[in-house]
């Protein structure tokens, strides 16, 4: 991650937020800041007179959720009484598209569009054609073009963390544990059960019913279908509650309830609900897109929105089901239970009807179709305490697959580097299955995981402990957490060699430049042993430059923590302003002709792993006598430089490529071995003994 990546999530990973005098300055008078209400960072805002107005609190406190760059956005959200959105600013983030793309204008703009809107608003991200007609019963917020996936995020933090503060300083509704799926219930059901029972509710409204609705507004006429068919169904909905698995298992085929609970044991606070409709209306518009929100339903309880999000699951219903349903428009939506939902209580679901009027700009209305739905209590339970997941617990649980596939992945690297590196190095196809472990390692790691190591995290550690603030922000990212682990291990084992030679993906990104400019037959420039030591001492200053930024100008880290091409190479993958992509493709274009030229001479992180080759436990480089004197032919090959004429191995500069051990091992290229065999073979044979 960047530096100031880090240095957020540092911050944000303190429980007090930020201090009173910082959170005044976002304050305009002759409003003022009040007293702090609880823990969670919510203030009081006063008016000129001194009266609490309103409520004030920061996104990461009380709705930390990661952003796309790995980190939690942080808005100051101020609110009246009323639950009316007064101010949203934004006060620090790390979306890679705002920090080096668009700038930061474009997301400010769209906080401005919060201003005089409620809580209790259906707001939707995006604007879709023809929307704004005097009807709409929806509010749409104009989107950032290129930036959807952040300002989606934003606007989810910035509800969830209001919903929280509506519900406990405004509705007065208890903030006790949330009601959960009693999953010791297990009822044998079937469809005609659920109906019998009204475990499954179904919501019709017709075309009648619909065009009433319309009557004595401009679209009463636009829609033929209704006038020519009165009596024919617009909404046939049908929605059980999936929470409960008895419920779940009757509704939903083998594989969909499958998929439900494997989606359920990772989503734990996520409590499902199952909409299918048969009739004309559809549930959504053209323009859905999965894992969104739909824009056309609304749930409300305690008079206040809650948030659907599309589960994203292929829907196949029990065979049971009727037949007009399984042709029917099905979708699962989930609601985060920590929010406040319980569907054990009554809870309000609107669906929108649309029409449009006019022909080349119509202006779109709509009219709510409402249902009061609940769940059986006998299917919940309420624990009198439900801990609650930490930020860390929550990010392994979200991450839970990929910290899988990289313990596999480690779990097989590590050992075979430590007990099998002679056995590895003799394949005939080492290098394949190198370059293959290399392509792992940028794809899977690097450009998905998101976890490439940076000098950033060591010098934030710094700064943390110079400040005596909290370590906790490690821990916000497990996956890169992991890789740190990892090339811990290899710190004490082998120096730099593991993370350098294995684990970079921006190292492995140089290694394939050089294996393209020799497929190119371009030619290799080399290094004299003198230069190429001088240069190799380049890295080191560029690490106590870092250090020294650190220190004395740390608001500089950031910009000085670019000498590192990995935000942009692997990060942002060269979505960024052109000098920095330039500067990356710099290194890259460089490696064709030099040999991982950054990776040796000025990767301040690299200088920094360097170390451990002082502090291994180990010299697992086999060596033999004969190796420097006379054998030169390790280092002569050894493109890092890291054996010295005497045959000693360098740990400092060793990558653990392993070429090194090839040649080794090898009778047919280790000078020793052949002297050896050939001396053996002109050494006269004893005879038999007669």
């Amino acid at each position: 991650m960047a530096a100031l990546a880090w240095l957020f999530i540092a911050h944000c990973a303190s429980a007090e937020g930020l201090p009173r005098e910082r959170i005044e300055d976002f304050i305009v008078p002759p409003m003022s800041l009040g007293e702090a209400l609880n823990d969670k960072g919510v203030w009081q805002l006063l008016n000129s007179g001194g009266a609490e107005t309103g409520y004030v609190f920061e996104t990461s406190v009380m709705a930390p959720l990661p952003g796309f760059s790995g980190a939690p956005i942080n808005m100051l959200v101020v609110l009246d009484l009323n639950g009316r959105f007064m101010d949203v600013k934004l006060i620090e983030h790390n979306e890679p598209i705002f920090v080096s793309g668009l700038g930061e204008a474009p997301f400010r703009q769209f906080l401005e569009q919060y201003r005089g809107l409620s809580i209790s608003d259906n707001m939707v991200v995006g604007t879709p054609y023809g929307a704004g007609g005097e009807g709409g019963q929806l509010v749409y917020l104009d989107g950032v073009t290129k930036a959807t996936a952040s300002v989606r995020i934003a606007h989810e933090s910035i509800l969830a963390a209001a919903l929280q503060v509506a519900r406990e300083k405004m509705q007065g509704v208890s903030a006790g544990p949330p009601a959960l799926p009693d999953l010791s219930i297990d009822e044998p059901l079937t469809w005609q059960d659920l109906v019998d029972q009204d475990l499954i509710h179904r919501v019709t409204y017709t075309n009648a019913e619909v065009q009433q609705l319309f009557e004595g507004t401009i679209w009463q006429d636009d829609d033929p279908e209704a006038l020519d068919d009165p009596e024919a169904m617009y909404l046939d909905l049908w929605v059980a509650d999936l929470g409960p698995p008895s419920i779940a298992r009757a509704v939903l085929d083998e594989d969909t309830y499958e998929e439900l609970q494997y989606f359920l044991s990772i989503s734990t606070s996520d409590a499902p609900i199952l909409m299918v409709e048969t009739a004309r209306h559809g549930l959504v518009t053209e323009d859905f897109v999965r894992n969104t929100s739909p824009d056309l339903i609304a749930v409300h309880q305690d008079g206040l929105p809650v948030a659907m999000r599309d589960a994203d699951i292929f829907v196949t219903l029990a065979d049971d089901a009727p037949d007009a349903l399984h042709d029917g428009t099905a979708m699962i939506l989930r609601t985060d239970r920590r929010l406040g939902f319980d569907p054990t209580r009554d809870w309000l679901l609107s669906i929108q009807a649309q029409r449009q009027h006019g022909m080349f700009q119509p202006e779109t209305g709509s009219v709510s179709l409402d249902a009061t739905l609940s769940s059986p209590e006998r299917f919940y339970t309420r624990p009198a305490e439900v801990r609650r997941l930490s930020p860390f617990e929550e990010a392994i649980r979200s991450r839970q697959t990929d910290l899988i596939v990289l313990g596999i992945a480690m779990a097989l690297l590590i050992p075979v580097l430590l007990f099998g590196q002679s056995w590895l190095a003799a394949r005939k196809l080492f290098t394949p299955i190198r370059l293959a472990v290399l392509a792992g390692i940028l794809g899977f790691v690097g450009w998905w995981g998101q976890g490439q190591l940076s000098i950033v995290t060591p010098l934030a550690t710094l700064q943390t402990a110079l400040a005596g603030g909290s370590y906790a922000f490690l821990l916000y990212d497990p996956f890169g957490l992991a890789v740190w682990v990892a090339a811990i291990v290899g710190f004490v084992l082998w120096g730099r060699g593991l993370f350098c030679g294995w684990l970079c993906p921006f190292g492995a990104l140089q290694e394939f430049a050089h294996h393209i400019g020799r497929l190119l037959r371009l030619p290799q420039i080399t290094i004299s042993a003198t230069w190429d030591q001088r240069l190799k001492s380049v890295k080191y200053i560029a690490l106590a430059g870092l250090v020294a930024v650190t220190i004395f100008a740390p608001a500089h880290m950031d910009k000085a923590a670019e000498i590192e091409p990995f935000k942009t190479a692997i990060t942002t993958f060269f979505i960024r302003e052109w000098y920095y992509v330039a500067y990356a493709a710099l290194w890259l274009v460089l490696g064709l002709f030099v040999f991982k030229g950054f990776c040796r001479y000025l990767c301040p992180l690299g200088a920094l792993m360097a170390i451990g080759g002082v502090l291994r436990l180990r010299r697992w480089i086999p060596r033999r006598v004969e190796c420097g004197s006379p054998c030169q032919l390790c280092r002569v090959k050894c493109n890092y430089g890291a054996i010295k004429k005497t045959g000693e191995i360098q740990y400092s500069e060793c990558f653990q490529c392993l070429d090194c051990v090839t040649i080794h091992d090898d009778p047919k290229q280790c000078v020793p071995l052949i002297l050896a065999a050939k001396s053996q073979k002109r050494r006269p044979q004893p005879e038999a003994a007669e």
